[in-house]
């Protein structure tokens, strides 16, 4: 089946994490929204109808049209099919249908993770075999525990009385580590000694992370890798929150938690949770305080005395958004920072960069 993810309705809506992707590339659960439909090579997936044209000029199959920010898994793609099929209705029709599990905000990531994380597993894990989990570890659920090749995992707890454990390809879980699931860790990814994890969180391919997190989720590439609290929070890639960097998702009133929405130009209430939205090659330096209802936009270097502002726009050098950083300075920084992962700046990002800077 062919399949178009349109991005124009959602891409504002869900700042900062599609400055710098299409919404199908975020990732809630083990996958990205991408990922969790071309599974199993079952379909063919286009960004718009442009990309579907030029590819298919003649256009004899119609394809189905879906807004990128849809949680689909293969039920859910038949039944949608099944449905436009029978009303012959097309494109967004679906959006209101409140059954469906959509990305309407970026909050709406940690919302939606738990649940994610339980189709993922079934998903991935589907008439497989996990790898022997060592003996030093102590598990309760084995059942759901599911570990990749080369992954090592040694002295852990790891509990999944409450929802599965995924640990992926190449990973590794240091000794003394504290996992409660639901939780992925992804391909790649380090966790350090002595970590407490708690579900739902996901740490993406190739991040780093330590001390405590909690209904989490980190893309991929990023690093919380010390001491600190991260609670209700969203990471992009190439993040990095410096040493007892902690963030704030309770208000001390345990009131309503409100974040400021950049499409709608208001403050959107979320309830009483809501900690930080982070946009891609963002960094904070040590001990920095992220307050309640935290977004910090993209390549922004912050550093503050006391809690920070709620709303921390692009390249923002500093907490207070007056000083803007460098670009050339940025961009050589991000470069520096992709080295120490074996990787380096693209000239596609560079221009991306440059285009985000000066809008």
């Amino acid at each position: 089946m062919k399949i178009i993810l349109d991005n124009r309705l959602v891409k504002n809506k869900l700042f900062p994490f599609t400055k710098t992707r299409h919404a199908a590339d975020i990732r809630v659960g083990i996958l990205t929204i991408r990922e969790r439909i071309l599974y199993n090579n079952k379909h063919e997936v286009f960004d718009s109808n442009e990309e579907y044209s030029e590819k298919y000029p003649d256009k004899k199959e119609q394809p189905l049209q879906l807004p990128a920010n849809i949680i689909a898994d293969e039920n859910c793609i038949r039944d949608i099919k099944k449905t436009l099929e029978i009303t012959n209705q097309k494109a967004f029709c679906i959006v209101e249908n409140p059954t469906l599990k959509l990305l309407k905000y970026p909050w709406d990531i940690t919302r939606h993770n738990d649940w994610a994380l339980r189709q993922d597993f079934a998903l991935i894990t589907k008439g497989r075999n996990t790898e022997i989990i060592p003996d030093s570890n102590k598990t309760i659920n084995s059942k759901d525990i599911f570990i990749e090749e080369a992954a090592k995992v040694e002295h852990c707890i790891l509990n999944a009385t409450d929802g599965p454990i995924y640990i992926g390809k190449n990973a590794i879980i240091m000794e003394g580590c504290l996992l409660r699931g639901p939780i992925a860790i992804c391909e790649g990814a380090v966790v350090k000694m002595g970590t407490r994890i708690y579900g739902a969180t996901t740490i993406g391919p190739f991040c780093t992370v330590g001390g405590e997190i909690k209904n989490s989720v980190l893309f991929a590439y990023s690093n919380k890798a010390h001491d600190g609290y991260l609670g209700d929070s969203v990471l992009g890639e190439w993040c990095n929150l410096g040493a007892g960097t902690s963030n704030s998702n309770l208000k001390n009133t345990a009131g309503e938690v409100k974040y400021w929405s950049d499409a709608e130009q208001k403050q959107i209430g979320v309830g009483n949770k809501g900690g930080l939205l982070m946009g891609d090659y963002s960094k904070a330096a040590i001990n920095t305080s992220f307050n309640t209802g935290s977004i910090v936009g993209v390549c922004c270097n912050v550093f503050a005395a006391g809690l920070t502002p709620t709303y921390i726009p692009d390249f923002s050098w500093g907490a207070d958004g007056t000083t803007k950083y460098k670009l050339d300075n940025a961009l050589a920084d991000i470069d520096n920072w992709k080295k120490l992962k074996g990787r380096s700046i693209s000239e596609r990002e560079k221009k991306n960069l440059t285009d985000i800077y000066n809008q």
